[in-house]
């Protein structure tokens, strides 16, 4: 059996991209009565088998449902090395032992909820998929959603009433707070600090602007200690003021709370 390095590349490349979850499985050793397969690669998805083979036949079945149960039941990218017996653990008439080696690549268990759509959502938004990772986009106006470019890791909501998302979205979600002004940042941030514990939540704007927020934060009742969970204005300080930079320095201060939270970074 040959093994296509360059078909392999590409099949993994589009899995990649498309954040397909999948696995990638090499039968690293058969010993017994059986054909040599050694170095065989398959790639399996929740779907089956996506391309190659590792032999066929009831070890490849083995290892399909390894690999799918595998992806239902853990998250991120992880690996297992396991040895069957051909008889006991295959369920094959003959002897002989099989030693493969599984790599678990899974959804991403970073998401970022973006509320708005404008020009900085417009910048940054085709950046953040290009890392690992799962973006929600929230904004009132279908035509500002309808400018962001479909993508697998992008799923976009139209919808007048941006805060009742907040308790759909999942936990640990880290939220991106760059709408179209203050009156429709307020009941969002006011939602997530009075009913969410999030790793991050960042609001566009000057630090005058973070003062009134606050100002009416206490009005509404949020404690100080909640007040100072929120960064404004959202970003590390560095750049200008052009959507491009602001999305850079969003950017940057997404990674460095990813990292201090121990999300997975692949």
């Amino acid at each position: 059996m040959t093994f296509d390095v360059v078909q392999h590349s590409r099949e993994l490349r589009k899995l990649i991209e498309l954040d397909i979850p999948f696995v990638t499985v090499t039968l690293l050793d058969l010993r017994g009565s059986a054909p040599p397969f050694k170095g065989a690669k398959a790639l399996i998805t929740s779907n089956g088998l996506e391309w190659g083979t590792v032999g066929g036949g009831k070890i490849e079945a083995a290892a399909i449902t390894f690999a799918k149960q595998a992806l239902e039941t853990q998250p991120g990218t992880s690996c297992n090395l396991v040895t069957w017996n051909l008889r006991a653990d295959v369920g094959m008439a003959i002897d002989g032992e099989v030693k493969i080696f599984f790599e678990i690549h899974n959804k991403s268990e970073w998401r970022i909820a973006v509320f708005g759509a404008g020009h900085v959502a417009q910048a940054l938004i085709p950046m953040l998929v290009k890392l690992h990772c799962s973006v929600t986009c929230v904004d009132s106006r279908p035509e500002w959603i309808a400018k962001l470019p479909d993508h697998p890791k992008l799923t976009k909501h139209t919808t007048d009433d941006p805060v009742s998302l907040v308790a759909r979205l999942p936990e640990q979600t880290f939220f991106v707070l760059i709408s179209k002004g203050h009156t429709t940042d307020l009941p969002v941030l006011t939602k997530l600090l009075s009913t969410r514990d999030a790793p991050y939540i960042g609001v566009i704007g000057s630090r005058q602007k973070a003062n009134t927020l606050r100002g009416e934060l206490t009005a509404a009742g949020i404690s100080t200690e909640k007040q100072h969970s929120f960064a404004c204005p959202i970003g590390l300080p560095l750049g200008n003021n052009t959507p491009t930079e602001i999305s850079f320095s969003i950017i940057a201060q997404l990674l460095q709370r990813r990292d201090e939270a121990g999300i997975p970074d692949h």
